[in-house]
């Protein structure tokens, strides 16, 4: 059973295919198929297409299972996301070199090789290192009672939002619109780095909200509509606008 190759497409799935075709040609040799597989040329071909067409089936299995463990997106998709945080601050500080990361770990954490010294490991670590290598002290906190507040919710990005569970999402915008309900950002009135940070963890969910959803956090909405529109730092992120009381993903801006 040949099929053009440009068919694929149209026809189905080759798995299926090949499975037809094995009963078919089973059919046609009911008495010889088993004993003379071997020995065909159409045997171990159709045979070790089905195997491998098999094993591919299995890795995207196990590929679906690893995004359902981790709310839809898979380690590799996690890391990938925080190495382009990384680029994305590197940019809005204005850092005219760019650094090489690499990931390490099941976890895939960040690491950033550094020439004066041991690799700094972690985003909130090389996120600090980059807010004081661009001379932005500010970033950090003003204030010792400032910066106290900006290390909390640099943790709160790491341990809260990143692989938040699907569950445990309403929770986290009930958390945080209560917490912005009399403040402009998460340190009060100035913009931190704890700003950039939860507003790229929380960026894929706030993209997600639904009219009623957004009717419930107008704080967090109006928080995030905010920082997206600060200079330089939406970056590599789709814009969300704010409209007509709700919440939409800009394709192409």
């Amino acid at each position: 059973m040949w099929i053009p190759p440009k068919a694929y497409d149209t026809i189905g799935d080759p798995l299926i295919l090949l499975s037809s075709a094995l009963s078919n040609v089973a059919q046609c040799y009911p008495l010889r198929w088993a004993s003379e597989t071997t020995h065909r040329p159409y045997g171990p071909f159709l045979g070790a297409a089905i195997i491998e067409l098999r094993a591919s089936t299995s890795e995207e299995a196990v590929r679906s299972n690893q995004a359902k463990e981790h709310g839809g997106a898979p380690q590799w998709r996690e890391a990938n996301m925080a190495l382009k945080e990384l680029c994305s601050l590197e940019k809005s500080l204005g850092i005219k070199k760019p650094n090489k990361y690499s990931t390490q770990g099941n976890k895939k954490t960040p690491v950033l090789q550094s020439n004066k010294g041991a690799p700094l490991i972690g985003l909130v670590t090389i996120a600090t290192h980059l807010v004081q290598e661009a001379a932005r002290p500010e970033l950090l906190g003003r204030t010792a009672e400032q910066r106290a507040v900006v290390r909390q919710w640099l943790e709160y990005r790491v341990t809260q939002l990143d692989d938040c569970p699907k569950e445990d999402i309403k929770t986290v915008l009930k958390e945080l619109n209560q917490y912005l309900e009399d403040k402009v950002y998460f340190a009060g009135d100035d913009f931190t780095l704890a700003d950039t940070l939860v507003y790229y963890g929380i960026h894929h969910i706030m993209a997600d909200l639904s009219v009623q959803e957004k009717e419930k956090h107008l704080n967090l909405a109006r928080w995030f509509d905010h920082v997206q529109h600060y200079p330089g730092i939406r970056q590599h992120l789709p814009l969300v606008v704010v409209l007509r009381n709700r919440l939409y993903t800009v394709a192409s801006y």
